[in-house]
């Protein structure tokens, strides 16, 4: 009887023909959205999704740095060729190199993201971009040596100034190697804006000297350069970082409207504001390992000469933090200004 229809222990039909041993499957087959039809529905996933945004205008950014570096080596030629002494020249040399390695480093970056960007939007490939990226530098930084020897004086400053010179360009090619491109367009755009800014601003240092209170006493004169180079600083960091947020945002304007990526975030602006800050110390260093042998030659002139070095120097450095801070500062407080409140995304 326990084996009757309909009993408690009957045997149950055999479901395996009636049960789908892979519904996943079948889910998979029937449901658009998942497995991979969902790739099929949407011929842009995985390719365009996840992507930086491209860098704009790297042609113009790219011979905009160049002219800046031409220009920056032709004032270093003119004022070396102006001094009277070799003493003159070695000591107008040293305060040059900083001019002249920051533009260089500005002009690799911008070459190299002229350069491999056109390689970024055909492949993948990350070792091809940034080998054509530092091809590029390498390329700058040889025409510019190139330049310094046949133009400067046939010394061991020159040597120095060119040697340098190429290594940055070599260092900024490598920069722009970097997956996005955006940013380091963004930094490049900011470093030249900051760099012209700087240069331009030495017209209204004597006003500013007089307007801080420089008199006849040592002290004064103390103090109110501080306050000039305290000014000079937060104003290059406020064009760092206003520049930086305005490539970014053409840049994110530009992938919206061509259907790709959402565009850089705000991590994405902090890098790109702090970016020229960066730069500037990463020149510092640069001087300091590759030009040691001018600014030491140019130190061991008197110890007046030592003294002016070593306060340059420490100078430079402040000068660069200072932009790293409010660059970064000015280019995200911009970015969060842009943002909607919650309560309206809500809506």
């Amino acid at each position: 009887m326990s084996n009757e229809p309909g009993g408690p222990t009957a045997a149950q039909p055999d479901q395996s023909d009636a049960v789908d041993p892979e519904p996943s499957d079948r889910t998979a087959a029937t449901d658009p959205d998942l497995g991979e039809h969902s790739d099929a529905a949407d011929p842009r996933a995985g390719d365009d999704v996840g992507r930086p945004a491209p860098a704009p205008a790297t042609t113009v950014l790219a011979l905009l740095a160049t002219g800046w570096l031409a220009a920056m080596l032709w004032s270093t030629r003119e004022a070396i060729s102006s001094a009277t002494a070799g003493v003159t020249a070695v000591s107008l040399s040293a305060f040059a190199l900083p001019g002249v390695i920051s533009a260089a480093l500005v002009a690799g970056a911008a070459v190299g993201l002229a350069a491999g960007e056109p390689v970024a939007r055909r492949t993948e490939r990350v070792t091809l971009r940034f080998a054509v990226a530092i091809g590029a530098g390498l390329l700058v930084g040889l025409l510019a040596a190139l330049a310094i020897d046949l133009t400067y004086a046939g010394d061991v400053t020159t040597r120095t100034i060119a040697g340098t010179t190429a290594a940055a360009a070599v260092i900024g090619g490598a920069l722009a190697g970097a997956r996005d491109g955006a940013v380091v367009g963004a930094v490049a755009a900011a470093a030249l804006g900051t760099l012209v800014f700087v240069v331009a601003f030495s017209v209204a240092r004597d006003p500013l000297f007089n307007l801080f209170g420089a008199g006849d006493s040592q002290q004064s004169l103390v103090d109110a350069a501080s306050w000039v180079s305290r000014t000079e600083s937060l104003l290059a960091g406020l064009v760092a970082g206003g520049l930086a947020f305005g490539y970014l945002t053409w840049a994110r304007r530009r992938a919206v409207r061509d259907g790709g990526a959402a565009g850089p975030r705000w991590p994405a602006y902090l890098v790109a504001g702090a970016g020229p800050g960066l730069l500037l110390l990463l020149t510092e260093v640069i001087i300091r390992i590759g030009g040691r042998s001018l600014i030491d030659l140019a130190a061991a002139l008197s110890e007046a000469d030592a003294v002016a070095q070593t306060s340059l120097g420490t100078s430079r450095v402040d000068n660069a933090i200072w932009v790293l801070f409010v660059g970064a500062l000015t280019a995200v407080v911009s970015f969060g200004r842009t943002l909607g409140a919650p309560a309206d995304d809500e809506a």
